[in-house]
């Protein structure tokens, strides 16, 4: 199980290895935009723009909604929660490695210590 909710992530990773990506994300963490608007900030054309949309939305990171004719995009809960997810797996291990790494420099400075008196 573990195995395929890392493979899942695959995706979503690999598309947070582009600087624009990140940019935009972070873009639509303050709400929705359409195309036109996320592609202002930087210096592409709006089909560059609308292909790192694509990889987005593949990857399960944002979806978009029909508002007339235009198409706003939207982080997607879901896709951003597996990241989440995964990276508290990560986080947990880590603390229970620096807690055994407390636990062994406590017993060091014990005998330093009981050494003074």
């Amino acid at each position: 199980m573990l195995m395929n909710f890392a493979l899942n992530l695959d995706g979503a990773f690999s598309a947070l290895a582009d600087p624009t990506r990140r940019a935009i994300l972070a873009r639509l963490a303050k709400g929705e935009a359409t195309v036109s608007e996320l592609a202002d900030p930087f210096d592409m054309t709006q089909p560059a723009i609308s292909q790192h949309l694509k990889v987005l939305e593949e990857a399960g990171l944002i979806s978009q909604r029909a508002e007339g004719t235009k198409r706003p995009r939207r982080l997607e809960r879901a896709g951003i929660e597996a990241m989440d997810e995964w990276l508290a797996m990560l986080r947990k291990g880590l603390e229970k490695s620096y807690e055994r790494l407390d636990d062994v420099l406590a017993a060091m400075e014990k005998p330093k210590k009981e050494k003074r008196r």
